[in-house]
């Protein structure tokens, strides 16, 4: 049985919610400082199109593609356990496996209702959403 205005009916609620431009998250190992502190609970916020621009004049980047990634967590990631602040240097000191975390949790945040397409099942007709994101990170 198809659900009629099921996907619409969660597209208004969306729009009716306040713009959230912040989200916790929970490093799956966590970054360990200098004294050896583990930090693994944090904060990033929205990227703007100047986030994404800027880390494209960095010398690291334009030698080194994939670096784009680390300079532009650098700048949105808001807070991350104690540390006073965070920055690329931080996010390059990351074990691997957070650093893929964060890729994934920065393109979920900034591509929030342009990667979700409402489909229905063409067997049973039952309506669901499907992610259809899976662009490199900095590439919206």
């Amino acid at each position: 049985m198809r659900r009629e205005g099921s996907a619409g009916a969660a597209q208004s609620d969306r729009q009716q919610e306040p713009l959230r431009t912040e989200f916790e998250f929970e490093l799956p190992r966590g970054f360990v400082d200098e004294a050896g502190t583990v930090h693994r609970h944090g904060a990033m916020r929205l990227a703007t199109a100047r986030d994404e621009l800027l880390p494209l004049r960095d010398i690291r980047v334009r030698e080194n593609p994939a670096y784009l990634s680390v300079v532009l967590l650098g700048r949105v990631i808001t807070r991350l356990g104690t540390l006073p602040s965070v920055h690329d240097g931080t996010v390059e000191n990351m074990f691997a496996s957070d650093l893929a975390f964060l890729q994934d949790f920065y393109r979920q945040i900034n591509a929030e209702g342009h990667t979700r397409a409402a489909v229905a099942c063409p067997h049973c007709e039952e309506s669901f959403e499907v992610e259809l994101a899976g662009s490199r990170l900095g590439e919206s």
